[in-house]
């Protein structure tokens, strides 16, 4: 199987990035892009990010999550903590987040350490999760090999038999992280591939170093 990709192309063309329209603090430039990207209705799911962990093969590893909360901060996001993303970010917590926001034609590219939340700020979020979502997170032994679907549905039904009063504790094998941002880069699509990119790093002192990079 072969198929040659080389003729696919694409103008970026839309918009600019330039020193004179950034903020000094890069949350607050995560911000107004995010909202930008909102107002645009054109992205289904604007606080979908991928994550990349060195996994405990020393892999590196993406997948796609959901962004929960920002702050000056950084980034929050919950998962199963005994998965193979828990795993790895317990060896390794340097981190890799990307924003695609390809309608915009934009990046944000994070790079930072992941610690977990505490007990408490992940349970009011449990809590605050539809009772599907609830139970599928405590049915799922996530990056587990199982037999086959059955084995998740019989569980989640015998679980909802439980908790007819909705009532359901998080289990403690689940919870989040917040990534400490140590380097945002923000990406903008321009013509003839020079695209424009701005990288906040964070020094020692906790000022941001504003840089561009060649594209």
């Amino acid at each position: 199987m072969e198929k040659d990709l080389g003729d696919y192309r694409k103008s970026y063309d839309k918009q600019a990035l330039e020193e004179t329209q950034i903020s000094d603090n890069p949350m607050q430039q995560f911000q107004t892009w995010f909202y930008e990207v909102e107002a645009s209705e054109t992205v289904d799911e604007t606080n979908a990010m991928s994550i990349s962990s060195i996994g405990l093969d020393g892999f590196p590893k993406t997948r796609v999550v959901l962004l929960k909360k920002y702050y000056e901060e950084g980034f929050i996001f919950y998962t199963n903590y005994d998965s193979e993303k828990g795993r790895a970010i317990a060896a390794h917590p340097e981190v890799c987040l990307s924003f695609f926001w390809p309608s915009m034609e934009r990046q944000v590219i994070i790079k930072g350490l992941a610690e977990r939340l505490p007990g408490e700020v992940s349970d009011n979020y449990f809590d605050s999760r539809p009772l599907g979502s609830r139970l599928g997170a405590m049915v799922s032994p996530q990056s587990k090999v199982i037999d086959s679907r059955a084995v998740l549905e019989d569980s989640l039904k015998a679980l909802e038999v439980q908790a007819v009063n909705g009532q359901v504790k998080r289990p403690s094998h689940w919870g989040g992280y917040l990534v400490r941002p140590k380097s945002i880069e923000f990406w903008q699509g321009r013509p003839n591939r020079l695209h424009d990119r701005i990288r906040y790093t964070l020094e020692k002192d906790f000022n941001w170093t504003v840089e561009r990079l060649a594209p």
